[in-house]
C-alpha cells in the first residue's frame, strides 16, 4: 500500500513511501486485540482499595442485647456488618490486577492494531519534524497544516523520542507522541489519525519486519 507524504505546510511533497505488508498487511484479530488491551488497562490499576473488616473496626464488644426473648435475630458484636458502622462483609482487600500475556500475543496485537488502521485509511505520512526548543504554538500550526487539530484523536508516530517535540505536543488536547518501541494496542485502537514521520516509518518497518 503507497500513501502520500506530506511536508509541515501540509502541502503533497509528490513523494509516496510504501507501507511493508509485513507491518500493515496482517489480518485484524479482534480478540488477541482485546486480550493486550485488558493487559494494559489491568496494569494501569493501582489496586489500592481496601474496606474495614469487622476484625479492624474499633468498636465495643459487649453483647448488644439478651440471647432469647426480644424477637429479633441474635446479636453478639457492634462489629458485625449487619450494623451501621460495622465491618464491611467481603469488602475489598488491596490486590494486583496485573496478568501475563505472551510476548508473541502483544506483538500480533499491535500488528492487528496497525492493519486496522491502514484499512481504514488512518494512518498519514509526514515529513521528519524536528524542533529546537518546545514551542506548542509551532506543532500546533503544524496540526492544523494537516488538518489534523480538529477535536479528534491523533497519536503522532517518531523514531526516537525527542524532548522538545513531547514538551511542544504535552498540552494538546488529544494529541500524544510515542516511539515504535513504545507503542501500545490500547494508544492504536483510541486513536482516530497515526501520523507517522518518514524516520518513524522506516524505524517501525525495521522493529516489526524482523521475525520472532
Amino acid at each position: 500500500m503507497e500513501i502520500a507524504i506530506y511536508n509541515i505546510k501540509g502541502e503533497d511533497t509528490g513523494r509516496k513511501a510504501t507501507l511493508s505488508d509485513a507491518v500493515f498487511g496482517h489480518d485484524v484479530n479482534e480478540h488477541v486485540m482485546w486480550l493486550d488491551v485488558k493487559q494494559y488497562l489491568a496494569n494501569q490499576r493501582q489496586g489500592t482499595h481496601k474496606a474495614k473488616q469487622r476484625a479492624e473496626i474499633n468498636r465495643t464488644t459487649k453483647k448488644v442485647k439478651k440471647q432469647k426473648g426480644t424477637g429479633g435475630a441474635r446479636a453478639g458484636s457492634m462489629k458485625s456488618g449487619v450494623f451501621v458502622g460495622g465491618g464491611r462483609i467481603f469488602g475489598p482487600e488491596p490486590r494486583d490486577y496485573s496478568f501475563k500475556l505472551n510476548k508473541k500475543t502483544k506483538r500480533v496485537a499491535r500488528l492487528s492494531a496497525l492493519a486496522s488502521l491502514a484499512k481504514d485509511g488512518k494512518v498519514a505520512l509526514v515529513e521528519n519534524i524536528s524542533m529546537s526548543a518546545p514551542r506548542t504554538k509551532d506543532f500546533v500550526a503544524i496540526l492544523n497544516s494537516l488538518k489534523l487539530n480538529n477535536g479528534k484523536k491523533t497519536l503522532f508516530l517518531t523514531a526516537e523520542a525527542n524532548k522538545h517535540l513531547l514538551l511542544s505536543a504535552r498540552n494538546i488536547q488529544k494529541v500524544s507522541v510515542s516511539t515504535p518501541i513504545g507503542l501500545n494496542t490500547h494508544d492504536l485502537l483510541n486513536t482516530d489519525t497515526l501520523l507517522i514521520s518518514e524516520d518513524g516509518l522506516a524505524s517501525l518497518t525495521q522493529l516489526y519486519s524482523t521475525a520472532e
